[in-house]
């Protein structure tokens, strides 16, 4: 009797087990677009919206590149220059370029200049009548995809250049994208870095790379199935 007991326990325990409810699996993280999807996206029905054209440098011959919006997303493929601008780091100085200035047209989370050696930032010509970033939706910080060879580093909107020349990038945008950083003898010709830009799609903190990453990855996987 005890015996028969103690197997009823032994048998009620085992059911109890299997009722037993299993802790559900972490969400598997959704994989960052490759170069070739956002590219590919970028390139189907991309409208123009620029009214007229820009050059890449300012003693270039020609204006031949326009922006144009794909989905929620404005796009465009340039050139790259090295933009320097903001605190002065080892690499961004008067003594290493002499276009050099010493804030960006917009802020950290902290209230500081940014650091183009230490932040992923692209730049976006001055509002003209050519295009107005911020009638576009675009803010200061929105995150973009910055293509190149296959490469695709996020960065955030944090200065503004000429309103009649477009293409470029911080220090660090450069240099983790394999372009030469160097602002005096770097950067890249010809229309080979593409620009794709997230209108409003800022993270915290701006300057943070994790977080530039982060929120660039899920606005690219959004414009991709869009």
């Amino acid at each position: 009797m005890r015996r028969k007991f103690r197997l009823a326990i032994l048998a009620a325990g085992l059911v109890a087990a299997s009722l037993a409810v299993v802790p559900a699996m972490a969400a598997t993280p959704q994989a960052a677009p490759t170069a070739q999807q956002l590219l590919t996206r970028a390139h189907k029905g991309c409208v123009k919206v620029s009214k007229g054209n820009y050059k890449t440098d300012g003693d270039a011959r020609t204006a031949n590149v326009s922006i144009c919006k794909a989905g929620t997303a404005y796009v465009w493929t340039a050139d790259m220059d090295i933009d320097c601008d903001g605190i002065t780091t080892t690499h961004c100085s008067h003594k290493t370029d002499p276009w050099y200035q010493a804030q960006t047209s917009f802020k950290t989370s902290t209230g500081k200049w940014f650091a183009s050696e230490r932040t992923h930032y692209y730049v976006i010509p001055l509002p003209s009548g050519r295009f107005n970033y911020s009638k576009a939706g675009i803010k200061p910080g929105s995150v973009a995809a910055v293509i190149y060879k296959g490469k695709v580093v996020y960065a955030v909107f944090a200065d503004e250049g000429p309103n009649n020349i477009i293409g470029e990038a911080s220090w660090l945008t450069a240099r983790d994208l394999g372009i030469n950083p160097n602002p005096k003898t770097g950067g890249i010709d010809g229309l080979v870095v593409t620009y794709i830009a997230f209108p409003g799609v800022v993270p915290k903190p701006v300057e943070s790379n994790s977080a530039i990453d982060a929120k660039g990855m899920t606005a690219a996987n959004a414009f991709i199935t869009s």
